[in-house]
């Protein structure tokens, strides 16, 4: 009788707790294919598995369905159910048949809210939430193509027909009023995150940065000048060299660390613009990279010099978090993020000259300058954009979404 009266009581606990917190299923295509090194790993898997990892922590049940991949162990090791299913193929037929199998996994956990992060499953997840009849949450992680004359917008607009969007920064949610026409009010901004603990510079060892240094043969004598990101023309890489060029009277070393993808040709043509700007042996091309804390901590200056506009900007926020000084695009999500002048530079994008003239600026700084600017950048990471920030903020928007009416429109 004891025993009968404990699991009663269990359950009622249960029963409460779980009206109080919803139960979520992320929906995304994939959880990576491939090896890929930290530098290189996605937003939408990795936002996925950050706020799994919130939700399990703050005791709510949740769940995630893809296509699967390698970062299925992360999901594996916080005890987070992983449906896979082949949510990435963007055949009719098998949208369809999604839409049944994610109605499934609604029905038998209880699912309170499906929160789409990408335009493929979006649709399947849409559609198994209307039919459900639970709430549709989608998060706008990039500004996607439009294709000549709009095109691809009937394609894209899944992405706004949650019954509230997910904005990374305040540059996608005027993205999203501008193509879309939606109101702002069904917007909810919240910037991506960055792990505090783990890009903390007292939490990287000398032997990891000493170790960065002897595989990547850096000089210890000289200021570094570091580029993160895949070798792909957007991320500027040509524009650094051409800049690179245009200094003169400093020394530096620079380093553009990220791997082609396949994109040989690109790389072939960065080579042959180093050598054309006689840059042998000041700047390197580095591949692949597993620990970006100890790169950021080799490097004095890091720069994000994205030539279109980027949604959030990864790279300039842990930079700043690391206490290196970061220059960046004047555009996209970094003008949201990097403090003019305070916590590092924004140039004009389209000009070689002024991020010249950035860099150039950066490396005159005195030891004072720098810890100055070194301290202002990260407490503007602390203040305005962690991953615990980001988590919780998304979990007042799930909080949210349930106390407005289910919609059964389109």
């Amino acid at each position: 009788m004891v025993k009968s009266n404990t699991t009663e009581a269990k359950v009622k606990a249960d029963n409460a707790n779980k009206s109080e917190n919803p139960v979520i299923l992320q929906v995304l295509p994939e959880l990576e294919t491939g090896v890929l090194p930290e530098l290189e790993t996605g937003g939408v898997e990795r936002g996925t598995i950050e706020v799994a990892s919130y939700l399990t922590e703050k005791g709510w049940d949740n769940y995630v369905a893809s296509s699967g991949g390698l970062m299925e162990h992360e999901l594996k090791k916080l005890s987070v159910p992983h449906f896979k299913h082949p949510l990435k193929k963007k055949k009719l037929a098998t949208i369809m048949a999604n839409v049944g199998k994610l109605c499934k996994i609604v029905k038998e956990n209880n699912v309170d809210i499906i929160h789409a992060r990408s335009r493929v499953p979006a649709w399947s997840a849409k559609w198994a939430a209307r039919k459900s009849k639970v709430r549709f949450l989608t998060t706008f992680h990039g500004t996607y193509g439009l294709g000549p004359f709009g095109i691809k917008k009937p394609y894209n607009r899944v992405m706004v027909q949650g019954d509230l969007v997910i904005a990374i920064s305040h540059f996608i949610a005027e993205h999203i009023v501008k193509n879309y026409k939606i109101s702002r009010d069904k917007i909810r901004v919240v910037h991506r995150g960055a792990d505090i603990t783990k890009f903390d510079p007292a939490n990287v060892s000398a032997e990891r940065i000493i170790k960065l240094a002897k595989d990547w043969r850096v000089p210890e004598d000289l200021p570094i000048i570091m580029l993160p990101g895949r070798l792909t023309r957007w991320k500027g890489q040509e524009k650094l060299i051409e800049a690179l060029a245009k200094i003169k009277d400093k020394d530096f070393c620079c380093l553009l660390v990220g791997s082609d993808q396949g994109r040989v040709g690109y790389r072939k043509e960065l080579e042959n613009l180093i050598i054309k700007n006689k840059l042998q042996g000041v700047v390197s091309i580095v591949d692949n990279c597993s620990d970006m804390p100890a790169a950021y901590m080799l490097s004095d200056i890091v720069v994000s010099a994205a030539i279109e506009p980027e949604a959030f900007g990864r790279v300039s926020v842990e930079g700043q978090a690391m206490g290196r000084i970061v220059i960046a695009s004047n555009h996209g999500g970094s003008t949201e993020t990097v403090k003019d002048f305070e916590t590092g530079r924004l140039y004009d994008p389209s000009s070689a000259d002024a991020l010249a003239e950035a860099i150039e600026w950066a490396l005159s700084l005195s030891n004072e300058e720098r810890h100055k600017i070194s301290l202002a950048a990260r407490d503007n990471v602390r203040e305005n954009f962690t991953k615990e920030q980001m988590c919780r903020k998304t979990i007042e928007v799930y909080k949210e979404l349930m106390t407005m009416p289910l919609h059964s429109k389109k």
